[in-house]
């Protein structure tokens, strides 16, 4: 267990050091007013308190992610959690901070909206559909996980649980965020903690012994042989750096009163997601002797089986249901969000003011049919889409805070290595895997890593310090 304590110590301490050097950086300005004050509409742009916005925001970005992807990630080995550590420190938490406070700084703007001011127009329209295409990736796939399990706890199908839970969204996506959102969300986030928190002190006074096959943080403990590289990092998304938050973090700078709060809200909202995912993958270490083990289990019915099977055995029939409720609760509460930040996308684009109920519906309606037929497809081909989009989409987002820093004449590097890092990710898993061009691993790499570079050079062709941004920041 001093392991996983350690990793989350180092969390903690990542919020307390590179959480204020990035806020630094960037430059907080407490004395400006914030969209939320300046903009109040009572639908979507609402003041709320810095605890709510936390909560609001963990429960947002949690979903399935860090649950589901450190659960799969386990079968790699004890590696994947030095991938969760580091990553939401030096990666996925910046990547949450600067898609948040740019939003800020931009009236609350979409994603696509924040990435065109830093990027160019082309980088905006690309986003406009990209961004929509990966929210209703995930918004179905908050459908289907979440049914799945509630029909393995009840005697409804799971057909019946889809059609249950698209009404709820139909419903949170277009009353004003203040109503479900802002009200119920805050103790959902609550459960979240708590069930996360009592399932590793079941694994604690259990008689399973932490990280059955050791920390050899050297070998690919896959069972069918998995490349490490690039795959860990497209499947443990959530939890280590996931472009998804980049659509999350406007519902909350929306909400937001000052500025200062946003290393609490963004930069904490995602170290907070990093514990999750520690949690569930310590889990997926530990409650199996081994990785051929793990995978059976997922053989059998997938990761929300592991979930089931998890959590029953360490909590109890009772306590089991509750923490696998829990779990229901997060894909569900971000499923939601996922929709309406599409909504807001959408509106955004098209220049359609959403104050009145009949235009949130006019999106809102055709977007949930498109859904529907979406939740048609195989879960796992939607999952390996989902994966691919949600880290393309975070590259870019960094692109876009490096694009913002440089300009300024300020440390752009924190945010640059990352992006660097993803793309080659990104470019080599689609050109590797078979959503993409199936090409050899070594040529993948080859092609990825020629990416990186170009995408680099043209970074620095492309960006210079900008006089004026930076007598503005003074």
């Amino acid at each position: 267990m001093s392991w996983f304590l350690l990793c989350v110590v180092t969390l903690i301490v990542g919020y307390f050091t590179y959480g204020t050097f990035i806020t630094k950086i960037f430059g907080p300005k407490p004395q400006k007013a914030t969209p939320a004050m300046s903009m109040s509409d009572g639908v979507d742009y609402v003041p709320l308190s810095d605890k709510k916005i936390y909560l609001i925001q963990l429960l947002n970005i949690a979903g399935l992610g860090p649950i589901f992807g450190p659960i799969l990630g386990a079968l790699y080995g004890p590696v994947a959690m030095l991938w969760i550590v580091f990553g939401c420190i030096f990666a996925g938490a910046v990547h949450d901070y600067f898609s948040g406070m740019l939003s800020v700084r931009a009236n609350g703007a979409s994603v696509p909206s924040v990435v065109g001011e830093h990027l160019g127009n082309f980088a905006k329209h690309f986003m406009n559909f990209f961004a929509v295409l990966l929210l209703m990736l995930v918004g179905v796939v908050f459908v289907l996980g979440p049914a799945k399990l509630l029909g393995s706890l009840s005697e409804m199908s799971v057909a019946m649980w889809v059609g249950i839970i698209f009404a709820y969204y139909v419903l949170a996506t277009v009353v004003p965020i203040d109503k479900i959102i802002g009200r119920f969300y805050p103790v959902f986030g609550a459960l979240l903690v708590f069930m996360s928190v009592g399932l590793i002190i079941g694994l604690a006074v259990s008689d399973h012994s932490f990280y059955s096959q050791g920390l050899d943080f050297a070998t690919n403990f896959h069972p069918t042989d998995l490349p490490l590289w690039p795959l860990l990092f497209i499947t443990i998304a959530c939890g280590a750096v996931s472009g998804f938050h980049a659509t999350q973090s406007p519902l909350m700078a929306r909400c937001m009163q000052n500025e200062k709060s946003g290393r609490f809200i963004f930069y904490g909202a995602m170290i907070g997601e990093g514990v999750i995912a520690l949690i569930w993958c310590s889990l997926g270490l530990s409650f199996y002797e081994s990785s051929e083990a793990l995978n059976q289990t997922l053989a059998n019915g997938g990761p929300a089986a592991v979930v089931h099977e998890v959590s029953t055995s360490l909590l109890g029939t009772v306590g089991g249901i509750m923490a696998v409720l829990g779990v229901i609760v997060l894909p569900i509460t971000s499923g939601d969000t996922a929709f309406r930040s599409a909504r807001l996308i959408i509106a955004d684009f098209l220049k359609i003011q959403q104050k009145p109920m009949v235009k949130r519906l006019m999106i809102a309606v055709p977007m949930f049919v498109i859904g529907f037929l979406i939740t048609k497809a195989e879960f796992g081909v939607i999952w390996r889409y989902f994966g691919w989009a949600n880290q393309t989409t975070a590259m870019i987002m960094l692109w876009a805070a490096a694009a913002y820093l440089i300009k300024r004449d300020k440390l752009h590097w924190v945010c640059t290595i990352p992006a660097m890092f993803m793309t080659a990710v990104t470019v080599t898993y689609l050109a590797n895997a078979e959503i993409g061009f199936s090409l050899p691993m070594n040529i993948a790499t080859m092609i990825g890593l020629g990416a990186t570079i170009a995408a680099t050079i043209a970074f620095f062709v492309g960006y210079k310090p900008n006089p004026q941004l930076i007598a503005d920041e003074k």
